[in-house]
């Protein structure tokens, strides 16, 4: 038999214990007493604090039993994916496993909030959702593009108050190229005063347009219809500038029907964004907060996280209620909400759920196992491989180069894609809405693991695994040890182990192909393939 069609048909009984943490089990009631070995653990290690306080008044309510905690090994791989979108290394995944402080969850969390690479991820994020995309229907234009992503990156970076990172996009004037906040006003399919509030309202009141009467959208309207913009000399460069034109006093009306008379001096973004981030508007810190939580718990409090209104309510007001207070006592500090919830029990519980009731998802009695991102799973692939992706666009001009060692993650243009990233779900950037990233597994994606000779060319050329072998020098026991830890973030059980020492033995397998089979396979895991 093809020693290929060999591994695909062991995927089944080599990673049993994978089996059990899919997503496809992922909804069968667990007994509460029954602890899923090696995901979870009987007891719990770290302190709650007040968000679990609301979620388990909740889950009492409704009769629901909560998960219990989630293992060291799930733990690491779950919060480096879900802060910098890239996995663990071996070895700081053996020194957290060994690491016997009590609070040694929270140290990593915070180490990881202030690397580089939470800016690099979540700048992917609010490229998103602020369509940063050279090309058609946004025509932001290469350099357009490069100076808004390096605006973006840099907020995050410094942890810029998220209510002067809005005001600054929502007021700025100037050059696309010299004020990169601008652009927000040019990635918007329509530049009409209509067009530019339904994507302030989509974006910072987390509101659709066409769910709001016509008497608020027209009025919001108002606050944009003195929004100009003129060409200059240089290639592509625009101005975003408040028509100075005569005009009257115009009349505005708040989203929550506040009406206003603006004065013929006045600039009139500067008055909705005087009103948005007041600490008692009823969107603003709503809606990023309920962000926030979607981000890191696979859905929005309000579900979906760009859907408030009045008759789509939040599964858990109380809980909203404080994430938002929570926020403007920190004076808008985003990682003050990262880290509120990152350290709570909600989010270290196992996603293995101990109930079949319905409502266990909205209500958090579990986390919520999720296909990884296009970005972060190629990135994963590279890194194993040793070979990143280059990517070419001279359209538009100027012609644009990526190179072999950028991550993906670090894709600035929408526009700039490849196979992979297509085919695993990247968003095309035109509207704004978080539906438009698709982290759904589908049967051409799973071909595509199974069979690609990309996905081969990746294995045998990885200089990890080369390693692995020679250091290994045969054994079996610490070579598949090693491969397990490199793409699960973890060491095989024992009945994984005996599983995979007893392909090895398979009749005319060479100890190298049986390792390159063997890495094919978890990466046709779940486990690999899923943030639980």
């Amino acid at each position: 038999m093809n020693v290929k069609k060999t591994v695909l048909l062991t995927v089944s009984w080599v990673f049993l214990a994978c089996i059990l943490h899919s997503a496809e089990t992922a909804g069968e009631e667990q007994p509460a007493s029954k602890i899923v070995y090696p995901y979870e653990i009987a007891s719990w290690t770290v302190p709650g604090n007040d968000i679990d306080r609301f979620v388990l008044a909740a889950l009492h309510k409704n009769g629901i039993d909560p998960s219990p905690q989630c293992s060291d090994e799930v733990f690491i791989r779950r919060v480096y994916l879900d802060t910098i979108g890239t996995p663990p290394e071996p070895g700081e995944v053996i020194a957290f496993l060994g690491d016997r402080r009590p609070d040694k969850r929270a140290i990593l969390i915070d180490v990881l909030l202030d690397r580089n690479e939470f800016a690099d991820y979540w700048s992917l994020k609010w490229c998103d959702i602020l369509r940063v995309k050279a090309e058609f229907p946004i025509n932001l234009w290469p350099n357009a593009v490069q100076a808004y992503h390096r605006w973006i990156h840099d907020s995050i970076r410094d942890n810029k108050p998220y209510d002067m990172f809005v005001r600054e996009l929502l007021t700025s004037s100037g050059s696309n190229f010299c004020v990169p906040p601008v652009n927000f006003y040019r990635a918007v399919q329509a530049r009409d005063p209509s067009s530019i509030a339904a994507a302030v309202a989509l974006t910072f009141m987390g509101t659709r347009f066409d769910a709001v009467p016509e008497t608020v959208s027209s009025g919001m309207s108002v606050f944009f219809s003195r929004i100009a913009y003129k060409k200059t000399a240089e290639w592509k460069e625009e101005i975003v500038y408040l028509n100075p034109a005569p005009a009257g006093t115009l009349e505005g009306v708040f989203p929550d029907g506040k009406e206003i008379k603006i004065a013929p001096d006045s600039d009139p973004r500067i008055v909705f964004a005087d009103w948005l981030i007041t600490p008692d508007n009823p969107w603003f810190a709503k809606n990023i907060v309920n962000r926030v939580w979607s981000w890191l718990m696979g859905r929005g409090i309000i579900h979906e996280p760009d859907d408030i209104r009045a008759d789509n309510p939040a599964s858990n007001p109380e809980l909203l209620a404080y994430l938002e207070k929570e926020l403007v006592g920190a004076r808008y500090d985003l990682k003050h909400i990262y880290r509120l919830i990152l350290n709570s029990r909600t989010y270290q519980q196992s996603s293995i759920p101990r109930t079949g009731n319905p409502d266990a998802e909205a209500l958090f009695a579990h986390y919520p196992v999720r296909r990884l991102e296009a970005e972060v799973l190629l990135d994963i692939l590279c890194r194993i491989s040793g070979i990143g992706e280059e990517y070419v666009s001279p359209i538009p001009e100027p012609y644009t180069f990526i190179p072999r060692d950028q991550r993906n993650i670090m894709l600035a243009d929408g526009s700039i894609t490849g196979p992979f990233l297509e085919l695993f779900g990247r968003p095309a950037r035109d509207t704004g809405m978080e539906s438009e990233r698709n982290n759904k597994i589908s049967d051409a994606q799973q071909m595509y693991l199974l069979n690609s000779t990309d996905i081969q060319r990746k294995i045998r050329s990885s200089q990890q695994l080369r390693r692995m072998t020679a250091v290994a020098r045969g054994n079996k026991t610490e070579l598949t040890r090693n491969v397990y830890m490199l793409f699960l973030s973890r060491f095989p059980t024992q009945t994984e182990l005996e599983n995979a020492e007893s392909y090895f033995l398979t009749e005319g397998l060479l100890f190298n192909q049986g390792v390159e089979d063997l890495a094919w396979a978890l990466i046709n895991s779940k486990e690999f393939l899923y943030k639980h």
